[in-house]
């Protein structure tokens, strides 16, 4: 049982440091000069869910208010991010994102997405099938 534990272990480990190495070259995938990491991932976060409030997005985001005050501001300010009234609460408003701003997405989206076809087409056929099956194997891991 205790060798089983440990190899849970070291296997959770090695995953964790793959996958955010992974994340962050797929991250890193976008074109220079464009939208900051934090202003992309908060517009990814609104793009995923339609709205949210300020203190919304503050919260998914991790970080404090303010600090998501400026990056809002910078979205705003490019045409990404528009600001309407809450619909039950005058003290509020909600946040989307624009035409633009989805379209600025789906641009980073695309360009992740053929990153990683790319190193995917260059592996051998049997190491994509593995793949497959270790996506399939994540995702019931991220569901649990």
């Amino acid at each position: 049982m205790a060798t089983e534990r440990g190899a849970a272990d070291e296997l959770a480990r090695s995953l964790r440091e793959a996958i955010q190495r992974l994340n962050r070259r797929v991250r890193q995938t976008r074109p220079v000069g464009d939208l900051t990491y934090g202003q992309l991932s908060a517009l990814t976060s609104l793009q995923l869910a339609g709205a949210l409030t300020p203190r919304e997005l503050a919260d998914v985001e991790r970080v404090q208010p303010p600090t998501m005050t400026k990056i809002v501001g910078k979205l705003e300010q490019r045409g990404l991010v528009v600001r309407t009234p809450h619909p039950t609460d005058g003290r509020q408003v909600i946040l989307a994102p624009t035409e633009q701003g989805r379209a600025m997405y789906a641009q980073f989206e695309k360009l992740r997405n053929e990153w990683l076809a790319d190193q995917l087409a260059a592996l051998t056929p049997e190491d994509r099938d593995v793949l497959v099956r270790a996506a399939e194997i994540l995702q019931q891991v991220a569901r649990a």
